[in-house]
């Protein structure tokens, strides 16, 4: 539990919010489709909290922001100056309304200032601010106007650097774009003017405290039991892997899942621009691209990290993302005895996957033929997973693909399991379909069954889909 979670249960011990059990304040979620500044309300309690932060400012001062201060000391003074700072203050509030002041006070101090509330509510899944004065959040796959906001341009540019600073990261006029991420590893990407004309905007995509295991993605449809047992003996038997699939189509969740099959007596290397993978062995090295500093050196990028990782004895490399010429240094890791190494990329088929991996080997600017660039994807690739976010919010695995080798200048392909689209949608306009095998046997079961690992044939009967 963060800082800010167990300062805001102590405030909220005697007293619950009278929005929400608990205690936590919740705000308004408004119909999609309002307009943004339509009926916002006043804030009523903004000059008492004003009045509060101040005299919490006055009284504390610089130990707010002291690097050596025991984190729970500095929760316990922050806790017992609210206190007296409200006591103190003239205003009558009732026990429920001072038990808010002082829990949005501290999330301001200790936290994240209005994001907090939606920070700690579990089924929240994305947080976007478009503005000082819009926020919107993703609940079940929907997309969620707020009534939150922050006071001005001045108070968001405040939370934006706070997030940053914490991973050794900037964002100015000089460089408007970053990429952070949170504790708990959320990732945070932010855009300030003059590159974001209307205002700074920020983007939070929360990952769960707990991560999702097959089980849960199973509950939830993302893939089947057979799907699971295909990927877990996959994963065991050592096989490249490449995860496919649109922005949010939760390509990093499957990735940790596909992780976790991984044998705790292996040694995992993992590379990313911003630290979100959460794997549960022991034996794991993390790590995290750096952006070029003030004067545009001591840039660390992830081509750096994949080919320094090859020196560091590594049994598997798993890459967050590719999204450059680190695709062919990853190619030649997979062609070089680093079997079962697994990344994800954005892409819009499986088909895709491997065009836009051939267009970022050549970004690395080496001039390799066409073929033989192709021939190293044959070669390396054993597997691609395309995951797909579903116009009802849901994310599924909709194809499970092998790549089988080259016909002339082409990279073949096998469909493994595909998702039946053709079930429809039932009356709340959710998907009906769910993955199934096309039943082709793919040449893999025997590199898998070398490595001794079988898989059942009943895993790859036809099943007959809807007409």
């Amino acid at each position: 539990m963060s800082l800010s979670d167990r300062l805001a249960q102590r405030m909220t011990q005697s007293a619950s919010s009278p929005e929400q059990p608990g205690g936590t304040h919740r705000r308004l979620e408004q119909p999609a489709g309002q307009s943004r500044r339509a009926g916002r309300t006043v804030d009523p309690f903004a000059g008492v909290k004003r009045s509060v932060h101040e005299g919490l400012l006055e009284v504390l001062g610089p130990k707010l922001y002291d690097a050596h201060l025991d984190q729970s000391e500095l929760e316990l003074q922050v806790t017992q100056t609210l206190q007296a700072v409200l006591q103190r203050d003239e205003t009558p509030l009732t026990v429920a309304d001072r038990a808010r002041v002082a829990q949005e006070v501290a999330d301001e101090i200790l936290g994240h200032g209005p994001l907090e509330p939606y920070l700690r509510d579990p089924d929240i899944s994305e947080i976007m601010v478009n503005g000082h004065d819009q926020i919107y959040i993703e609940r079940d796959g929907r997309i969620y106007p707020v009534s939150a906001a922050f006071t001005g341009e001045a108070h968001l540019r405040r939370t934006i650097d706070k997030i940053v600073a914490r991973v050794g990261r900037r964002v100015d006029e000089s460089s408007p774009m970053v990429d952070a991420r949170l504790p708990d590893g959320s990732r945070v990407n932010a855009v300030v003017p003059p590159v974001a004309l209307d205002g700074s905007l920020l983007t939070i995509r929360k990952f769960a405290a707990d991560p999702f295991t097959v089980n849960d993605l199973i509950g939830f449809g993302t893939m089947t039991p057979e799907v699971a047992e295909l990927l877990q003996a996959c994963v065991r038997g050592r096989l490249n892997i490449v995860i496919g699939g649109g922005t949010g189509s939760g390509k990093t969740t499957t990735l940790n899942v596909l992780s976790s099959f991984v044998p705790p007596d292996e040694r995992i290397v993992t590379i990313e621009d911003a630290a979100e993978l959460q794997l549960r062995q022991e034996h794991v090295l993390r790590l995290e691209s750096r952006p070029a500093s003030l004067e545009g050196t001591a840039q660390v990028t992830i081509r750096d990290l994949v080919r320094n990782s090859l020196r560091m004895r590594p049994d598997r490399i798993i890459i967050g993302e590719i999204r450059d010429g680190a695709a062919l240094d990853m190619l030649q890791a997979m062609n070089t005895g680093h079997d079962g190494s697994v990344t994800t990329l954005h892409s819009n088929s499986p088909r895709d996957s491997l065009a836009r991996l051939e267009t970022m080997v050549l970004m690395a600017e080496v001039n390799l033929p066409q073929r033989a660039i192709r021939e190293q994807m044959a070669s390396a690739i054993d597997l691609l997973v395309h995951q797909t976010r579903l116009k009802d919010g849901t994310r599924r695995i909709t194809h499970i693909t092998e790549v089988e080798g080259m016909e002339g200048d082409v990279i073949t392909l096998l469909d493994v399991s595909l998702f039946d689209f053709r079930a429809g949608v039932d009356e709340a306009g959710r998907f009906r379909g769910t993955l199934h095998s096309t039943g082709l046997r793919p040449r893999f079961v025997d590199t898998l069954a070398d490595r001794g690992i079988a898989i059942s044939p009943r895993m790859f009967g036809a099943e007959r889909l809807t007409r």
